[in-house]
């Protein structure tokens, strides 16, 4: 397998973790989003969407994240990223969600280009802007997790939701966001963190990493 992908990108680390927790071996072919690679021949050839993460699985190409994630867990069972039963699937797919589509649609690198460069807002209020979503958008998977705790996001094992939660929280610091308020997410980051798959595929740890 390789999987095609930047050092930063909050959606590449999800599937990093994902392919570590199931102890699988990959190339590790970098995409660097900031100088523009993603718009370059060589990698729009591959992906029509000329975002990362991409997978290629043999002959097989597959994108988003999630959805990476989820055939990764069907092609290789073990451990399992999603829990047994429909409804604790559904929870999990829920809270990875919340993420994924609820907070970092709004924040990744596209929107804040598009919010300097075409719209002209400061970079002062384009971080007032990150924040703002980031921390409300956790406050949500706080309530949730406080409905429903456990060691993880889900119980005693990582599942698809980690995978999600722990990349928004390194984002997160990165822009000075507030994290106080949100005491059982950092409670759970602080779990995954403490498990090898999470803290060596983190940013810093990536052969592209500047």
């Amino acid at each position: 397998m390789e999987l095609f992908n930047y050092f930063r990108s909050s959606a590449s680390y999800r599937v990093r973790i994902a392919l570590a927790l199931k102890g699988l071996d990959y190339d590790y072919k970098a995409v660097h989003l900031a100088q523009n690679e993603q718009l370059g021949e060589s990698y729009t050839s591959v992906s029509a969407s000329r975002l990362v993460p991409l997978l290629r699985d043999g002959d097989h190409l597959l994108t988003q994240s999630l959805a990476i994630i989820e055939y990764l867990d069907e092609t290789h069972p073990q451990p399992p990223l999603l829990p047994p039963t429909p409804l604790e699937r559904a929870r999990v797919r829920a809270l990875a969600m919340d993420i994924a589509c609820e907070i970092h649609p709004l924040n990744n690198l596209r929107v804040l280009r598009y919010l300097v460069k075409s719209l002209q807002v400061s970079e002062d209020d384009k971080n007032r802007w990150y924040r703002h979503w980031v921390e409300t958008g956790l406050e949500v998977v706080e309530r949730q997790l406080l409905a429903q705790p456990g060691t993880y996001c889900h119980g005693d094992s990582p599942t698809l939701a980690d995978c999600t939660l722990v990349p928004q929280i390194f984002n997160a610091r990165r822009f000075d966001c507030r994290l106080d308020h949100v005491p059982q997410v950092m409670r759970v980051f602080d779990a995954c963190m403490k498990l090898p798959a999470f803290e060596n595929t983190r940013p810093e740890n990536c052969p592209d990493a500047a």
